[in-house]
C-alpha cells in the first residue's frame, strides 16, 4: 500500500496519435517531511483509448495521524486499480468505484485512533484524459487550473471553511467521513490546453496572475516550469509542502475517416462460405442464419473436433466503415461479458486471415421457436426462463452496456433449459460510447415490437430500457401475445403510446396470477421511472407475490377503479330502468 511511487519525467506519448506532455515535482518545503503524494500514468496500446491516461496529486492532512500515508495510499492505488477496471465502464463509473473503495479503506483504518479527525485524511485531485474529454474528479483544497489561448481558469472548488485569516478546515476529504461526497466534471480538450494540478503550498501564496505568468515562461521545460512554482513559493514565505503537476495536450487522436478504419481491422471480408468449404482451419458445417447484414455457420475445429459458431460481415457493406466498427465492437463487447447466460465469445489460437468472429456453438432452439412449442407454458417454467434472461441481461448491466435487442430470436435455450442471450449488435457501451470518432454511430435498437418507448421517443435511455423489453416477453411467454395489442410497433409520438390500452394478462391466460399480472404492468409503463428500479426487482416480484398487489385486488373495485365501478353502476340502472319501462308496456 505504501510502496514509493515513481518519479514521472517530462514525456511524450505519442500513441493513437494522443500526445501529452507532462511534468511535476514535489518537496517538503520548510516541513520535516513530504506528506504530498503525486502520479501520472499512461498506459501503452488499447489501454490509451479505452481508459486514457491519468494525473493525480494529493495532499495529506498535517493535523492526521497518518496523512502521509493516506495520499500515498490515494495516488498510488488510484493509478493502479482504475486502470483495473472493466474497459467498457465510464470513466466516471469507474473513478467512482475506486475513489469509493479507496475512502472506505481510509476511513475504517482511521477508526483505529481515538479522534477520527486524526486519522488517515488526505485531499485527492485528478484529471483523466480520454479521447476528446477531460474527466476531473476532486475532493478537498488541492487544485486543477486550466490555461487555455492565454487565460488561466480554476475548474476546482475548495472544499475548505476559513476560521480566520490564516486557518481553515476541511469540510470534504479522502477517509474524513464514511460516505465520500466527490466533485466530478468534464470540460472538451483542445489541442495547446494545460492542466495544472497543484496543493496548498502554492495556491495559498501565489495568486493566479502570478502562476499564470510562470506556467507561459517560454522555451522551458514542463518540468522547470514546476519547479519555478515551487521555488517562487518558497521565496514567498510557503511553510507548507509543495507540489504540482503540469500536463500539456499536444495533439488529440485523429479523427479522419481513413485513419479510423485503418485502426478498426487490417483484415479484409470472407466471401460466403458453403459447406464442407474451410476458412483457417475451420470446417463450414452448415449456414444457420443468412441475412442482409451478417451470416452464421455452424464450424468444425479440424485441430480439435470443437463446434463453433461463426459469424461473418455481409460483404455489402465492405465499403461503410460504421458498419465495420460495430461488427469489430461486437466481439469486443461479447469478450468482455463472463456469464453462464450470456453466449460466449471464443478467442481463436490461430492468426485470421479475414473478418470474423467465433462464439460458442449451442445446441437448442430460440425463445421464439419454444414459445411456438409452448404456447401458453405453466407459469412456473416461463418465471425459470425469464429470471435466467434477467441474469444474463444484469451481467451485461454491471458493464455498463445495455443489450438494446432483447427479443425472442436474440436468446438460445439449449437441451437442458439453459437460456443464452446473443447478439451485440445493438449493444450501447459506456466505455466506448465516451470515445470520438468520425463515424455516425447508428446507435438505433433492435426490434420495435420489443424496444422501450423511450427508443422511439428519442429520450436518454438506461437499463430500464432493457427492462421494458424483458417484460414484453414476459407477457408473451405468458400469453401468447405482444403486449397492448401489438400496437406498439405502430407508435411514433407520446399520444400515440397513451391511446394504446393494456390488457390483462389474466384475461388470455387465466392461470397467470393478479399479483404477476400487476408486476408486468408496471415494469411496461411508458414513462421509465414508474417501472421497477432493475431487472432483479422485477424478477422478483415474478416469484414472490408483492403484498402491495394482493391488498390492491382485495380492496373493493370501487376503491379500486372508481371509474369502471361507477360505469358498472350505470349499466345496471340502464338495465333496470329497460326492464321496468318493458313492464309498465305490457
Amino acid at each position: 500500500m505504501n510502496a514509493p511511487l515513481p518519479v514521472i519525467d517530462e514525456q511524450m506519448h505519442p500513441q493513437g496519435k494522443f500526445k501529452l506532455s507532462v511534468g511535476q515535482h514535489s518537496v517538503a518545503g520548510r516541513k520535516a517531511q513530504n506528506e504530498d503524494a503525486i502520479g501520472i500514468r499512461i498506459p501503452d496500446g488499447n489501454l490509451l483509448t479505452t481508459k486514457g491516461a491519468a494525473a493525480v496529486i494529493a495532499d495529506g492532512v498535517s493535523a492526521a495521524e497518518a496523512g502521509k500515508e493516506a495520499s500515498h495510499t490515494c495516488v498510488y492505488n488510484f493509478l493502479s486499480d482504475y486502470f483495473s477496471t472493466p474497459e467498457s465502464w465510464s470513466v466516471k463509473q469507474s473513478g467512482q468505484q475506486v475513489l469509493t473503495a479507496l475512502n472506505r479503506w481510509l476511513y475504517s483504518r482511521g477508526q483505529g485512533f481515538n479522534d477520527n479527525s486524526k486519522g488517515y485524511i488526505t485531499t485527492m485531485s485528478t484529471v483523466v484524459f480520454k479521447s476528446h474529454t477531460a474527466h476531473i474528479f476532486h475532493v478537498g483544497d488541492s487544485r486543477i487550473y486550466r490555461l487555455r489561448e492565454g487565460t488561466l481558469e480554476q475548474l476546482t472548488t475548495d472544499h475548505s471553511t476559513p476560521v480566520s485569516e490564516d486557518h481553515a478546515y476541511l469540510a470534504r476529504a479522502m477517509g474524513l467521513d464514511v460516505r465520500l461526497d466527490v466533485d466530478y466534471q468534464t470540460t472538451a480538450l483542445q489541442t495547446g490546453d494545460s492542466f495544472l494540478q497543484t496543493t496548498d503550498g502554492i495556491h495559498d501564496v501565489l495568486d493566479t496572475r502570478a502562476i499564470q505568468r510562470i506556467v507561459e515562461t517560454p522555451d522551458i521545460t514542463l518540468d522547470n516550469v514546476c519547479q519555478q512554482l515551487v521555488e517562487v513559493a518558497l521565496h514567498k514565505g510557503s511553510t507548507d509542502n509543495l507540489s504540482c503537476q503540469l500536463l500539456r495536450v499536444d495533439g488529440l487522436p485523429d479523427t479522419q475517416v481513413d485513419d479510423v478504419i485503418n485502426q478498426l481491422t487490417p483484415l479484409c471480408f470472407p466471401p460466403l462460405l458453403e459447406p464442407d468449404m474451410t476458412l483457417d482451419g475451420y470446417r463450414i458445417v452448415r449456414e444457420l442464419h443468412a441475412g442482409t447484414h451478417s451470416q452464421v455457420y455452424q464450424v468444425e475445429d479440424m485441430a480439435s473436433g470443437a463446434h463453433y459458431c461463426m459469424k461473418t460481415p455481409s460483404v455489402i457493406f465492405e465499403d461503410d466503415p460504421a458498419y465495420i466498427e460495430r461488427f469489430v465492437m461486437e466481439s469486443w463487447i461479447g469478450s468482455r461479458i463472463s456469464s453462464p447466460y450470456v453466449i460466449k465469445v471464443v478467442e481463436p489460437n490461430r492468426p485470421k486471415s479475414c473478418l470474423y468472429y467465433l462464439t460458442e456453438y449451442v445446441k437448442g432452439m430460440t425463445l421464439s421457436q419454444w414459445m411456438r412449442e409452448n404456447p401458453k407454458p405453466p407459469v412456473e417454467e416461463a418465471v425459470f426462463l425469464i429470471d435466467q434472461v434477467a441474469k444474463g441481461i444484469r451481467a451485461l448491466h454491471r458493464r455498463e452496456t445495455l443489450h438494446r435487442d432483447i427479443k425472442p430470436d436474440n436468446i438460445l435455450i439449449d437441451g437442458n433449459g439453459q437460456v443464452k442471450i446473443m447478439d451485440f449488435g445493438a449493444c450501447h457501451m459506456a466505455g466506448i460510447a465516451e470515445t470520438a470518432t468520425p463515424l455516425q454511430r447508428n446507435l438505433a435498437p433492435g426490434t420495435a415490437s420489443y424496444f422501450a418507448p423511450e427508443y422511439t421517443l428519442l429520450k436518454t435511455t438506461n437499463y430500464r430500457a432493457d427492462l421494458f423489453s424483458l417484460a414484453v416477453i414476459s407477457y408473451e411467454m405468458l400469453t401468447g401475445q405482444l403486449p397492448f395489442g401489438g400496437e406498439l410497433v405502430r407508435c411514433k409520438t407520446q399520444r400515440d403510446f397513451l391511446s394504446t390500452k393494456y390488457t390483462h394478462s389474466y384475461k388470455l391466460n387465466p392461470l397467470v396470477p393478479h399479483w404477476i399480472d400487476c408486476a408486468l404492468k408496471k415494469a411496461l409503463r411508458f414513462e421509465e421511472e414508474r417501472r421497477h428500479g432493475d431487472v432483479a426487482e422485477f424478477v422478483y416480484e415474478l416469484q414472490h407475490p408483492n403484498p402491495k398487489y394482493l391488498e390492491y385486488h382485495q380492496r373493493p373495485l370501487m376503491a379500486r377503479d372508481p371509474l369502471r365501478a361507477w360505469k358498472i353502476i350505470a349499466g345496471v340502472l340502464a338495465l333496470t330502468q329497460v326492464a321496468s319501462l318493458i313492464l309498465l308496456l305490457r
